[in-house]
């Protein structure tokens, strides 16, 4: 009896283990104030806007899906150009990295690729944050924080596995 209990706890763990989905998240920094806000969109992360003010803080974020362009997040400073990364075939962000202040904005956001490229927007300076996936294969498939009317006050990062055109959020 004993036998048989470990030897089907033993099956269901294996069969299990190829179908999870290597899903992490990076709690999110920031003082959090304002409204929530969630990037969404259908396929890979394929490119990046960010918004600052005037090399200070950030105040929008936009994020492409294939082709199709997310909602801005945000404040988007339609007197300033935006900051934008156009990904390679095969490229993927690894890391999101910035600076924050708690009790107001995200000051910087740093955007990492597979490949080694970067998207730097605002200004290094307050506190440090640092996101990566937990699955070594896993790639940022979402943003999420808060926004008020001036800009990105809390930031999060959603990490998973791509595995084709899956919607997110």
């Amino acid at each position: 009896m004993f036998l048989y209990l470990f030897l089907t706890s033993l099956c269901a763990t294996c069969l299990a283990q190829p179908f999870q989905d290597h899903y992490s998240f990076s709690p999110t920094v920031g003082g959090g104030t304002g409204t929530q806000f969630v990037t969404e969109g259908v396929g890979r992360i394929t490119a990046i806007r960010i918004w600052e003010l005037n090399s200070a803080y950030i105040t929008a974020i936009q994020l492409r899906y294939d082709y199709v362009w997310s909602n801005v997040v945000g404040r988007a400073n339609n007197n300033q150009e935006p900051l934008e990364i156009y990904l390679h075939d095969g490229e993927k962000i690894i890391q999101v990295s910035g600076k924050f202040f708690v009790s107001n904005f995200i000051y910087q956001i740093i955007m990492v690729t597979n490949k080694g490229r970067l998207l730097v927007a605002g200004q290094p300076t307050q506190t440090t944050f640092n996101f990566y996936p937990v699955h070594q294969d896993a790639e940022l498939r979402f943003l999420s924080g808060r926004s008020n009317g001036n800009g990105i006050t809390s930031l999060g990062a959603h990490w998973a596995i791509f595995n084709g055109n899956e919607t997110f959020v």
